[in-house]
């Protein structure tokens, strides 16, 4: 799962004119599942990105996560994060979830998120969207978390079958003698 987070001042998110998700002081998180991706890594995302350390203390360090500074969240869904750009001039999103996967990982994200932190607003998954923000900074991260490969089972090795006795050498009659 992908999410590109961006400290801001300020951000929105308006779909057919109509404001569906603003906030102040806090992050604009872009969000995107990838085939293969889980709860699992929604969580691991979720928890990254509410304990990332983007605002600055008091010794202006960027030492501070949004969670510390009680900022808001905007959670906006954009599949183009997993577009593969490696070849040619025309994006691919094959590596992009199912929509039906990337809306059910959203959901289950912004269920979370909801659960474990104060402010959380949303855009609208598939909906055509436009995003307004102030970047504080700019201050701008990528997060990927990518599924843990699953063990392969390792073959057993076949038993090597025991080795023959080999009878003794005979020896041979020495026929110069006779």
């Amino acid at each position: 799962m992908i999410a590109l987070l961006q400290r801001v001042s300020e951000a929105s998110v308006l779909v057919e004119g109509a404001s569906v998700g603003a906030i102040g002081a806090g992050l604009m998180v872009l969000l995107c599942a990838e085939r293969g991706d889980t709860e699992k890594e929604a969580d691991a995302l979720l928890g990254k990105m509410l304990g990332y350390r983007v605002f600055s203390d008091a010794a202006g360090k960027m030492n501070l996560s949004v969670t510390d500074v009680a900022g808001d969240l905007l959670l906006v869904p954009q599949f183009t994060l997993a577009a593969d750009t490696r070849s040619g001039t025309r994006p691919s999103f094959t590596p992009a979830a199912s929509p039906r996967d990337g809306l059910r990982l959203f959901d289950y994200l912004v269920r979370q998120a909801r659960s474990r932190h104060g402010i959380v607003e949303t855009g609208k998954f598939g909906a055509d969207m436009k995003v307004s923000l102030t970047n504080d900074g700019p201050v701008t991260f990528w997060l990927q978390v990518k599924p843990q490969p699953q063990p392969q089972p390792q073959p057993q090795p076949r038993p090597q079958p025991k080795p023959r006795p080999q009878p003794a050498p005979q020896a041979k009659p020495d026929l110069a003698s006779e």
